[in-house]
């Protein structure tokens, strides 16, 4: 929201971007219209392709998440990664909300980075958990009723759960995992094996959606 705020403040005409991946809760797609009222702005909503959610879901079930590691990468990479890719095709720069506090994953990332050739910034990088909340208070910024529930990070419905004090701020994000590095691939590419089984579930998913 803290990102959201601040565009709105700079320009009418800056686009916001926002995922659906088909599996949100409610409580997220009713955020968007209480933003949207809030600010007098439309936001884009990005949906993954439905032929490759079908073929994805015929290979591999619905709830394939469950099944491993490259599963679950897949399922991002078909429901987030995909669509966002499609969407920023013909932009020249975007911006995004991480901040090296969020994840050891996140700790080395820069606020301004290259990307093929394409601007991407990271505006809050240097941002602690505070520094979002003195924002959002001062700003009297809309807050995600999830948070209230206990959930410091929220994605698809069955990926996400509230978190118990003590727990790292991303332990509510696909948990039955123990892989410390909990991506869903829209910032960070897997590597390695990862990468390379996600590709080739990819390929049947593609072979019989296109």
């Amino acid at each position: 929201m803290v990102l959201v705020d601040m565009a709105a403040g700079i320009s009418s005409d800056i686009r916001i971007l926002t995922i659906d991946t088909g599996r949100l809760p409610r409580a997220t797609l009713e955020m968007i219209g209480m933003v949207e009222r809030r600010y007098g702005m439309h936001i884009e909503v990005i949906r993954p392709d439905p032929a490759e959610v079908a073929s994805m879901a015929a290979n591999f079930g619905p709830d394939l998440f469950r099944e491993g590691i490259a599963q679950r990468r897949l399922c991002c990479h078909v429901r987030k990664v995909r669509p966002l890719e499609r969407a920023l095709r013909d932009v020249r720069a975007w911006a995004s909300g991480l901040r090296r506090e969020q994840a050891e994953s996140r700790r080395d990332i820069s606020i301004r980075e290259e990307i093929d050739g394409r601007l991407k910034l990271n505006p809050l990088a240097e941002w602690t958990h505070d520094d979002v909340e003195r924002y959002t208070a001062g700003h009297d910024l809309p807050r995600h009723p999830l948070y209230a529930q206990g959930f410091a990070t929220i994605g698809c419905e069955p990926c996400t759960r509230a978190i118990h004090a003590g727990e790292d701020l991303r332990a509510g994000r696909w948990w039955w995992e123990s892989e410390a590095d909990k991506e869903c691939g829209i910032h960070f590419n897997a590597s390695g094996q990862a990468e390379r089984t996600v590709d080739v579930l990819l390929k049947q998913v593609l072979s019989v959606s296109g």
